[in-house]
C-alpha cells in the first residue's frame, strides 16, 4: 500500500500566493512566481481578479478568484472575506502559503489557525506611517490592530519577510514576531535588462511622479512644487504617470486631477504599462512617498540610470543611499521637494553622476537574481526544515535537467 505521505513527498510542492489585487500580483509576484514554477513548483494565485485573468493564467498558474476590498470597513464583508481564504487553504492544501500585503498577511495568518498549512510566510511591504505612531498604537482601533496580529500570530508557526529594517524591528520591539522567524528582503527585484541604463532624452527637464494617484504618495506635494517652480521661473515639466485609484480611501478624486490640469500646474500621461519607456523619456524621477517597504518605482527608475526625488522614510533612502543616488527630503514638505527638484534640473553633470550611481547601486543590491534568488533559496529552507523534502532538493533537480539539456 502506498504511503500518502510518501505520495506527497514525490509530488511537485505547491505553492500558494495571497494578494489583494490581480494587478498587484503581475506588476510584483509574477516574475518570482514564474521562476519558482521553473524551480518545480505548482502555482496558485488567490487574488481579486479584475482584468488580469488571462495574463495569470497564460503563466500556467492556477487561479482562485477572492473579494477583497482595500477600503471595506463592514464586518461581515470582512469575515465573509477571511472564511473564503480557510475554504481555499483547505480545498488546496498547499505545502507553502506566500501572504503578501497588510490584509492577507492579517486573514491569511488568521486562516491557518483552522488548516495545517505546513509553511506560512508572511510579506509586509511598507507599514503606514501610523503603525509607527506611539500616538495612534494607543487609540483604540491602533490597539485593536495590534491585537489582532499578535492573536494572529499565536500558536501559527508564520516566517515573516520586510522589506526594510524600520518595521522589521518595530514588529520585533513590540514581540509580534520573533527574530528566529524573520528576514529582510528589501523589495520584489528589478529586471535591470528590461530596464537598461539609457542617456537622457533632449529638451526641457521632465520629473515624473509615477504611482497610483493617491495621497499617501505624495502627489499633493508634488503639484505643490511644481507651483513653487513655476513660480520661481525654474524650466521643467513635471508629469504625473498612474490613474486615480477609487477602491483605496486616499485615491485623489478625478475632479482634483482636472483642475491641477485646468491650472497647468502639472501634465498627466495617465496609465502607462511599459515604464522603461517612460523612465528612457524622462530625467528625473519623483517619489514623495509618507511610507514605503521598497518603492518598485524607484528601483526602475534607478536602473534606468535616473537620478531619484524621494521621501526620508525607511524603504526610499535605503534604494538611495546617502544621496549618492538621488536627494531625499522630508515627507509632507512641498518647498524641499521644490528645493531638490531645482537643484537637479540646474546641474545636469549631478544628476547624471547620481544616475550612473543608482544603476550601479541596484545592480549590486536589488536585481531581480538577487531578491528572487533569496525568496527561492527561504522556500528551499523552510521546505527542508519543514521535511518536506525527502528527495534531492530542487535546487539539486533542476542543476541535473539544466545539465542534461546542454549534453
Amino acid at each position: 500500500m502506498t504511503d500518502p505521505k510518501s505520495s506527497k513527498n514525490e509530488a511537485k510542492p505547491t505553492l500558494l500566493y495571497l494578494v489583494t489585487e490581480d494587478w498587484y500580483f503581475c506588476s510584483h509576484r509574477l516574475t518570482l512566481a514564474r521562476k519558482a514554477k521553473n524551480k518545480g513548483y505548482n502555482i496558485i494565485v488567490a487574488t481579486r481578479v479584475n482584468n488580469h485573468k488571462e495574463q495569470i493564467e497564460k503563466e500556467g498558474f492556477k487561479l482562485m478568484p477572492i473579494q477583497f476590498i482595500r477600503r471595506s470597513k463592514n464586518i461581515l464583508h470582512e469575515l465573509s472575506s477571511l472564511f473564503n481564504i480557510i475554504r481555499i487553504y483547505k480545498k488546496v492544501r498547499p505545502d507553502i502559503v506566500h501572504n503578501i500585503g497588510i490584509k492577507p498577511v492579517l486573514y491569511g495568518t488568521w486562516a491557518t489557525k483552522f488548516t495545517k498549512i505546513p509553511i506560512v510566510i508572511n510579506l509586509l511591504a511598507g507599514l503606514t506611517e501610523k503603525f509607527h505612531e506611539n500616538e495612534w498604537k494607543s487609540s483604540i482601533i491602533g490597539k485593536l490592530v495590534n491585537l489582532a496580529y499578535r492573536l494572529g500570530y499565536l500558536g501559527v508557526n508564520a516566517f515573516t519577510v520586510f522589506q526594510n529594517s524600520t518595521d522589521m524591528n518595530n514588529f520585533l520591539k513590540q514581540g509580534i514576531v520573533e527574530k528566529k522567524n524573520v528576514a529582510l528582503i528589501r523589495g520584489s527585484g528589478v529586471d535591470t535588462e528590461k530596464f537598461s541604463f539609457s542617456p537622457e532624452p533632449e529638451g526641457v527637464p521632465i520629473v515624473v511622479l509615477a504611482s497610483r494617484l493617491i495621497w499617501e504618495k505624495g502627489v499633493g506635494e508634488f503639484v505643490e512644487a511644481s507651483k513653487i517652480l513655476q513660480g520661481q521661473g525654474i524650466k521643467c515639466r513635471m508629469v504625473l504617470v498612474g490613474d486615480c485609484d477609487p477602491d483605496s480611501t486616499g485615491s485623489v478624486p478625478r475632479e482634483q486631477l482636472e483642475k491641477w490640469l485646468s491650472e497647468d500646474a502639472i501634465e498627466w500621461w495617465g496609465h502607462k504599462d511599459d515604464m522603461a519607456e517612460v523612465f528612457s523619456n524622462c530625467h528625473i524621477a519623483c517619489l514623495p512617498s509618507y511610507h514605503e517597504g521598497t518603492p518598485r518605482v524607484l528601483l526602475e527608475a534607478a536602473s534606468c540610470g535616473r537620478a531619484l526625488v524621494t521621501t526620508d522614510v525607511p524603504g526610499c533612502r535605503q534604494i538611495v543611499k546617502d544621496n549618492e543616488g538621488g536627494l531625499v527630503v522630508p515627507i509632507k514638505n512641498p518647498k524641499a521637494l521644490a528645493e531638490s527638484i531645482r537643484t537637479l534640473v540646474d546641474n545636469p553633470n549631478l544628476r547624471i553622476r547620481m544616475g550612473k550611481r543608482g544603476r550601479e547601486i541596484i545592480i549590486a543590491e536589488f536585481s531581480d537574481d538577487i531578491i528572487i534568488g533569496q525568496t527561492l533559496a527561504l522556500y528551499e529552507r523552510l521546505l527542508l526544515n519543514a521535511g518536506l523534502h525527502s528527495k534531492p532538493s530542487l535546487v539539486e533537480l533542476n542543476s541535473k535537467i539544466e545539465s542534461h539539456s546542454n549534453c
